[in-house]
């Protein structure tokens, strides 16, 4: 994947969305970002995996 700014990995269009707490992952969707969606299994905030 591409570089963000100061040298650090930029996440892209692809990659997926994890769960820290529960450990459920979901393709990420573009315009939609991960921490704004809840985890279906335990409710919890999602990341970017």
């Amino acid at each position: 994947m591409g570089q963000g700014r100061m040298g650090g990995g930029g996440a892209g269009p692809g990659g997926e969305c994890v769960c820290q707490a529960c450990g459920y992952r979901e393709p990420h969707q573009q315009g939609q970002p991960c921490n704004q969606k809840k985890c279906p299994k335990c409710g919890q905030i999602m990341t970017r995996g």
